[in-house]
């Protein structure tokens, strides 16, 4: 065998080698949407909790969540930015509450000023004085902002030092009228009657009326009553086709419609932020949502929509929780 045979057998043998060990050359993915270690998917977001979030069960619909969170429906979706009022998923997450509720309206309290208390000779403490703000130098002009015990040296020390911050253009110390300290013997501008300093009782407000005046939405007779098991939201009251339903009090109509299983046509009308009242079983509605109602006003005409029989459900609800309604309206 000829040198030039051995050489090109030795090369023959380390191809084959190379090619029996298996290894191969990592692939990355070049193209543009390709995804590289260094971006691998990261976990979704935790989803928000807390009492302003409701997750959504299967039977929910907006209508029924904006019901017993107290809200109108139109609210919910534009928090939760849904287009479509009649789509929500099973698990979905949404903010039942207006965004930046009193806790996102806290405002710093840090706002430079320094309050000082300085303490009378005769022992008692006078009214608390608003310092202005340090300087920029981070120098505070008043014993307390410098973290020095308070005595007459000090003050006088504090004194000196707000003195040499003080412009070359300003005017003499002398020139400048001392402040007069407030004292007990000092008379008021107007002298206060005696009785002024107590305010007057305020008048008793109803069981559970709050502001509202409730008023009966029908005249028939109650065929069903609340139940605290949750069986019945509200009263039945007994009516024929055609009767008046009066709103029970002023408010604005948030729901106007067929939406709630087992109510029939309803309407439901919001006073304030902690009631709402609904009316259910109509056999046509005569108020559109949006609308606002003065109470007594004519709003729908009884019926038997989703019921056995003619008749008016009425509930009332304070913060979406169905509460008693005959412990609200008046007696008669």
């Amino acid at each position: 065998m000829t040198l030039r045979t051995t050489i090109l057998c030795a090369m023959a043998a380390g191809l084959l080698a190379a090619c029996a060990s298996g290894t191969r050359a990592p692939i990355v993915d070049r193209s543009p949407g390709g995804a590289s270690p260094a971006t691998a998917a990261r976990p979704a977001a935790p989803a928000p909790t807390g009492p302003e979030y409701y997750t959504v069960k299967r039977g929910d619909t907006l209508y029924s969540i904006a019901l017993d969170h107290g809200q109108d429906y139109k609210d919910i979706a534009g928090w939760n930015n849904i287009a479509n009022v009649n789509i929500i998923s099973v698990g979905q997450v949404l903010r039942v509450v207006p965004p930046g509720g009193p806790a996102a309206a806290q405002v710093g309290t840090d706002s430079g000023a320094v309050i000082v208390r300085p303490i009378t000779p005769s022992g008692g403490e006078s009214a608390p004085v608003a310092a202005a703000a340090p300087a920029a130098t981070g120098l505070k002009n008043a014993p307390n902002g410098a973290k020095r015990p308070y005595s007459d040296e000090a003050l006088a020390q504090a004194k000196r030092e707000a003195a040499g911050q003080a412009a070359p253009a300003a005017a003499p110390a002398a020139a400048v009228s001392p402040p007069v300290a407030v004292t007990a013997a000092t008379p008021a501008v107007v002298p206060a009657k005696p009785d002024a300093a107590k305010p007057p009782v305020p008048a008793a407000v109803p069981e559970g009326g709050d502001d509202v005046a409730w008023a009966w939405p029908a005249g028939g007779k109650v065929i069903g009553q609340f139940s605290d098991t949750g069986t019945s939201k509200g009263v039945d009251i007994a009516a024929k086709v055609g009767d008046p339903v009066l709103a029970a009090g002023p408010g604005r109509v948030v729901y106007a419609g067929q939406g709630l299983r087992g109510y029939g046509r309803l309407i439901i009308i919001k006073h304030n932020n902690t009631y709402l009242s609904a009316y259910a079983h109509n056999s046509s509605l005569l108020v559109k949502e949006g609308q606002t109602v003065t109470k007594g006003q004519k709003i729908a005409e009884a019926g038997n929509t989703d019921s056995d029989i003619p008749k008016l459900h009425f509930e009332i609800r304070r913060q979406g929780k169905p509460v008693d309604p005959t412990k609200y309206l008046p007696e008669r």
